[in-house]
């Protein structure tokens, strides 16, 4: 996957994406053929052969693994790099990846891959422009979410999605599994989470069940991990359960006329102990450490809650007011389910006042509309992560003639410069709570993404442009240089088949359709 058009002649600056912090060329090449040697100590023994296996996939060059560092051609190095992630040294007789873990390791990987793959053929070898790169990212936290539930894509895309967070330095990748439309994780214990809340979709109620099996998802991580991505499970609670509750309806608590069945009931033991053993699961099956558990938009299915007999004894029982104060309780009783499990707990915003404990759990800051809720959870002292819906949400529209996205009120969408452009600084926050921000991530709701045409057209080149936004400081980017270094990502996207907008030919393919059901 690691292929890369770049400026490769001296003095011009390369194409990567995201820039290095520090790039400082010199003259003179450094000759890659397959008489080149590889060393490292087993501590990077993985990034190591990583590299090997992508310089023979895409350039065919069979280098070997050499049992001793001196005179080798390219050399791990494990050291102190100071401030930095890694640096990476190319000079006429070596190339030089120094990092003090094998995180920094593996991205001094990705930036030499670059460079190789716009590198030009001299006879049997590739000349590579001797640089001296150093480099660290902005954020910890560097993410995209999928849904799967309102529209399935299956192991192989989602391996591609993982190929291009890695070639673009992202490294959380949360996977949104479960809501109204579809249950789309094995779980043994429940197996017809799957056999029936596994069928349809948000736009084919009767499709056939879809969904990952406990040995698909063991080899996603793995794939995951090998590129340096976490994969994070979210399993929506207490609402979007719509497909759980199909499944065992004797756990629902009920719903709305637009939202059947939306919430589990949260006055009934039994749930609690249903969905702690799916969690135990989740957690065996993710080493991530960290489950999503929801929390969100509770209120469009749970007016059932207040004429129900248990819930009215649940309220009197601990002096709750609302059914907002029920909808807390759920969660941090679940919350408390995780914990045991050393998992940390990952929510959305509305649980940013919900009493859970802020060492413990992270809330995730996606409506753009409420600063104030993004205040309450740095307040409170809770790591968050920033997914505003502007604009971080791939699923709004990215040009004002296209049709099949959403919009937000007044006619706002998300261009690749209002993604490339995003600034913690515009959120007026004071350092303390700066301290608090994980990152960011973007999200890809898939209600209007039914088809892969769809998936690619929303993501690229916005991915790019967040890769650059959460790897580099707001002080240090310029989207105008961006863009030039963007175009020749524009030429990679075609040739990997991708169905990519092109900001600059906007019209050059057309926005793809959701495929209708026949």
């Amino acid at each position: 996957m690691f292929v890369l058009t770049a400026f490769g002649s001296y003095g011009q600056e390369l194409a990567i994406i995201p820039k290095p912090l520090v790039v400082n060329q010199s003259e003179g090449y450094f000759h890659l053929s397959k008489n080149c040697a590889v060393y490292a100590d087993s501590f990077f023994d993985d990034e190591a052969n990583f590299l090997r296996q992508e310089l023979m996939r895409h350039k065919s060059l069979p280098i070997i693994r050499s049992s001793k560092k001196d005179g080798v051609t390219i050399l791990f190095v494990r050291e102190n790099v100071g401030d930095m992630l890694y640096s990476l040294k190319i000079s006429p007789k070596q190339i030089v990846i120094s990092a003090s873990d094998s995180e920094g390791a593996f991205y001094g990987v990705v930036s030499l891959m670059q460079i190789v793959n716009s590198a030009s053929a001299h006879g049997e070898s590739l000349a590579l422009q001797a640089v001296d790169i150093q480099d660290r990212p902005f954020y910890k936290w560097r993410g995209v979410m999928l849904d799967e539930s309102r529209h399935f894509f299956g192991k192989e895309k989602v391996m591609q999605l993982l190929d291009w967070m890695a070639y673009y330095k992202l490294n959380r990748f949360h996977w949104h599994l479960t809501d109204e439309p579809a249950w789309r994780l094995e779980i043994s214990r429940y197996p017809y989470l799957t056999l029936v809340g596994g069928v349809g979709s948000y736009t084919d109620a009767f499709s056939p069940a879809q969904f990952y099996t406990q040995r698909d998802i063991a080899e996603i991580v793995a794939y995951a991990a090998q590129r340096h991505i976490e994969v994070i499970p979210e399993i929506d609670m207490p609402g979007h359960a719509t497909a759980a509750n199909r499944a065992y309806p004797q756990f629902s608590g009920g719903g709305s006329d637009k939202h059947p069945e939306f919430t589990f009931h949260p006055a009934r033991e039994a749930v609690y102990g249903y969905l702690t053993d799916i969690l135990r699961e989740v957690n065996a099956m993710f080493p991530s450490q960290m489950i999503h558990i929801g929390g969100d938009e509770v209120s469009y299915g749970n007016e059932k809650w207040s004429a129900d007999a248990d819930v009215r004894k649940l309220m009197k029982q601990h002096k709750m007011s609302s059914l907002k104060d029920v909808e807390d309780y759920f969660m941090r009783r679940m919350a408390d389910s995780l914990m045991m499990l050393n998992s940390k707990v990952l929510v959305w915003d509305e649980m940013a006042g919900a009493g859970l404990p802020a060492d413990k759990s992270i809330i995730f800051w996606w409506r753009h509309d409420k600063p104030e809720q993004l205040r309450k959870a740095l307040d409170s002292g809770h790591s968050t992560v920033l997914c505003p819906r502007l604009p971080f949400y791939f699923d709004f529209l990215q040009d004002d003639e296209h049709r099949f996205g959403r919009k937000w009120s007044g006619n706002r969408f998300n261009t690749v410069k209002d993604v490339y452009n995003f600034s913690i600084d515009s959120l007026q926050l004071n350092d303390n709570q700066k301290k608090l921000v994980l990152g960011c991530q973007a999200n890809l709701w898939t209600e209007t993404v039914n088809n892969n045409q769809r998936l690619e057209y929303l993501l690229f080149p916005r991915i790019a442009a967040l890769s650059e936004a959460v790897w580099s400081a707001p002080a240090t980017r310029n989207f105008d240089d961006f863009m030039i270094r963007v175009t020749p990502h524009l030429s990679l996207y075609q040739k990997n088949r991708l169905y990519y907008y092109n900001p600059l030919k906007p019209k050059s393919l057309p926005e793809p359709p959701l495929i209708k059901n026949n």
